[in-house]
């Protein structure tokens, strides 16, 4: 009696998954227009930083100062690099397309753009719209609130280059906060722990085994993975790290995940019960839609 409730609950909750399975654009369009970049396009830059920004009008400009000094430093050094960093306002209500529009002023809109989303959609989705404007070889996700040392860069590009000869082109470097998992604990009260290991069981056991730290946002990928990986997501939320990684695995992407400096910055948006809820539901879903076909990968093609 007890097996045929608990086969009839899976059935039902692999039906709500597939039925209620929702697919994001399967290409680029709803955010060119005229001659904008696309992802498809053969990169013109060496890297491009994606940020995405939702009321950081506050922790925007730390990062950004951080983040150019570092690649002005980095370009004078070397005339060949070449940047662009882009800054995806997802539907802000405060002043974060001004600041951000301010440093397209002073660095030139060559180097820094602002694109502007009419409604919030989630870090994945503002990451999405990001990546498919980019011109870079290699692009890099990159969190507004500069948590991570932007100079550790260098330490994912390592990483991404030790995973040489790239397959198709394609290849995933993570930044990792897993090495500082000790410190954090020690700081953090029981229940945020618990939430903590349970999203992290549920990440191992329905999605991705090989990666500790699937949520830190500094990841840098070649511009055919990025394209390959965001071209099937779906997820526009905080789990989009997870589906991300979980593509790249059934794509046999290599990934490296990099030890990184980060530093836990004021303001964060995630609201610990709540945001680890939703991040369960969507780790469910990701599994049971991605097996039952609702959702489905597609290879895509560059211009």
């Amino acid at each position: 009696m007890l097996d045929n409730f608990f086969i009839s609950f899976s059935s039902q909750i692999c039906a709500i998954a597939h039925i209620t399975a929702k697919t994001m654009p399967h290409d680029d369009a709803e955010y060119r227009k005229g001659s904008a970049p696309s992802i498809h396009d053969p990169a013109t830059r060496e890297l491009s930083v994606v940020v995405p920004s939702y009321n950081e009008e506050n922790r925007l400009p730390l990062m950004m100062d951080e983040a150019l000094g570092y690649l002005e430093k980095r370009q004078k050094e070397d005339p060949s690099f070449t940047y662009e960093v882009i800054v995806v306002n997802d539907g802000s209500k405060d002043q974060t397309a001004k600041v951000a529009k301010e440093y397209s002023k002073k660095y030139g809109s060559d180097k820094v753009r602002v694109i502007s989303l009419e409604k919030n959609r989630g870090k994945g989705g503002a990451v999405r719209t990001g990546v498919f404007s980019s011109r870079g070889e290699k692009i890099l996700m990159a969190d507004a609130d500069g948590a991570t040392k932007f100079a550790d860069i260098e330490k994912v590009e390592e990483g991404l280059k030790n995973l040489q000869p790239w397959p198709k082109g394609m290849a995933i470097s993570c930044g990792s906060r897993a090495h500082l998992e000790k410190d954090s604990i020690a700081k953090r009260s029981y229940f945020r722990t618990l939430l903590m290991y349970g999203f992290h069981f549920l990440v191992w056991f329905l999605c991705v085994k090989e990666i500790r730290d699937t949520q830190c946002g500094f990841k840098l990928l070649t511009r055919e993975a990025a394209l390959q990986t965001f071209s099937s997501l779906h997820i526009e939320r905080w789990a989009f790290d997870v589906e991300l990684l979980y593509i790249a695995q059934r794509m046999k992407i290599p990934i490296a995940e990099v030890a990184v400096n980060w530093t836990e910055i004021e303001g964060s948006k995630l609201v610990p019960f709540w945001s680890w809820l939703q991040m369960g539901r969507d780790l469910l879903f990701i599994r049971l839609r991605y097996m039952t076909g609702a959702w489905k990968l597609e290879a895509k093609k560059c211009n």
